[in-house]
């Protein structure tokens, strides 16, 4: 199952793009033998519109747009549902098992998600209550990822 990770912004910092890309190289390489990634990440610039809804619609249409052929959308959002590794690695298995082909994670702007984005989402997932910047955020859900593909072959990287 292909992952694509979409997101608003850029990484401009050299020590979270050098995180980021360490564990996304891990969990292509690992995620052959669970048949997860590759990961495509996709990096959009944050809108500059007048007013936060202007802005979230903006951003808004170029996720939905980029994602628009994924067999399921998952939004990162401060108030989506708070999952432990291990129950993220079973909702990947879940989706890969029933036959989703690709799955979009979306990750946006500093004011969030509009509406209709949150809407054609299958599930709404928090990495916290915690609010991160949004360059660790894409660190900790590539950690996420890398660790969910360890779990499912039994690696042991994850000790519960």
């Amino acid at each position: 199952m292909k992952v694509l990770l979409a997101a608003i912004g850029r990484l401009k910092d050299s020590g979270e793009r050098e995180l980021f890309d360490r564990y996304a190289g891990r969990f292509d390489a690992a995620g052959r033998g669970v048949a997860l990634g590759p990961l495509t990440v996709v990096d959009f610039p944050e809108s500059r519109a007048a007013d936060a809804a202007s802005r979230k619609a903006e951003e808004g249409q170029r996720l939905l747009k980029c994602a628009s052929g994924a067999s399921a959308v998952i939004v990162l959002d401060e108030t989506g549902t708070i999952e432990s590794s291990a129950d993220f690695a079973r909702r990947l298995a879940k989706l890969r098992d029933d036959g989703a082909a690709s799955i979009a994670l979306l990750i946006g702007g500093p004011d969030g998600h509009g509406a209709d984005v949150k809407t054609s989402a299958r599930t709404s997932l928090s990495l916290g209550r915690m609010t991160l910047p949004h360059g660790l955020a894409r660190v900790v859900l590539a950690e996420q990822l890398y660790r969910a593909v360890t779990i499912l072959s039994g690696h042991p990287y994850h000790r519960a």
